[in-house]
């Protein structure tokens, strides 16, 4: 199971699902989705955004998990 750890950066980092939306150039709807762990999957683009805007490495915001932990 993948976990999307992308609150936690946020938290880290003081910033607003709204101010993340406007600087990676992602609409708030999608962020959301992605926060919530609902995404069925993400692209590099996008992951290499928020990356760059939260200034963190993409196994700061997925973790994976095997079944059942």
């Amino acid at each position: 199971m993948i976990i999307v750890n992308l609150d936690v950066m946020m938290a880290r980092r003081k910033m607003s699902l709204n101010e993340l939306s406007e600087r990676v150039g992602i609409t708030v709807a999608n962020l959301s989705i992605l926060k919530t762990g609902k995404a069925k999957a993400v692209r590099f683009s996008t992951l290499d955004a928020i990356c760059r805007v939260l200034d963190c490495s993409p196994g700061d915001i997925l973790e994976y998990r095997p079944d059942g932990e």
